[in-house]
């Protein structure tokens, strides 16, 4: 962004000496360096959100790993303890339903809302809200490269006395501004 913000710079100082058309063009790229300043901003935003949402989605599926583990612990106790010989002893036998029981909490635990089935669904939606703001930015990152391309072409416009240039960076410009506004709106 600092090279972008450079060139804006030189090209608004070649604007104040008197040319109309190089003030239009000094104009426009204040413009763009705006819009990609505020394009920067929400790519920023969007990544941050990535990383946080990714941090959670982490979180809740080791969180699901470590009750599937203790779940697994709890059926091994029950084979070992179903094998062996006096197994049909009441004590046994109450040890065998606590661990049945522990396992189905593991597995589903609506009170708590700690089970891996409830961990599973919270991670799920996580998982899209992350996507979501991965999405976004990339949405962002594409609008700042078409925002910097504009920036460049209408500094060299001025150089080269291209008006065409100009035209282009102008296109080039509007066209990414809409496309950033869609992202941070999320129409796309």
């Amino acid at each position: 962004m600092s090279e972008s913000m450079e060139q804006a710079h030189e090209t608004m100082h070649h604007g104040e000496h008197g040319d109309p058309w190089a003030r239009g063009v000094a104009v426009l790229v204040s413009c763009l360096a705006a819009a990609l300043a505020l394009t920067e901003i929400g790519a920023k935003s969007s990544q941050n959100a990535y990383l946080t949402d990714h941090i959670a989605v982490s979180n809740d599926w080791a969180f699901y790993q470590a009750k599937n583990l203790r779940q697994i612990v709890r059926g091994t106790e029950i084979a070992v303890l179903e094998s062996l010989p006096n197994a049909t002893d009441a004590a046994i036998q109450a040890r065998v339903k606590e661990a049945r029981e522990y396992q189905a909490r593991m597995r589903d635990d609506p009170k708590s809302g700690e089970g891996m089935k409830q961990l599973a669904e919270q991670a799920k939606q996580k998982e899209h809200t992350r996507d979501h703001a991965f999405h976004r930015y990339h949405g962002f990152e594409y609008t700042t490269g078409a925002l910097e391309i504009a920036i460049v072409l209408a500094s060299v416009s001025v150089v080269t006395r291209m008006r065409p240039l100009t035209i282009a960076a102008g296109l080039i410009g509007a066209a990414a501004s809409v496309a950033g506004l869609a992202v941070a709106l999320d129409w796309v």
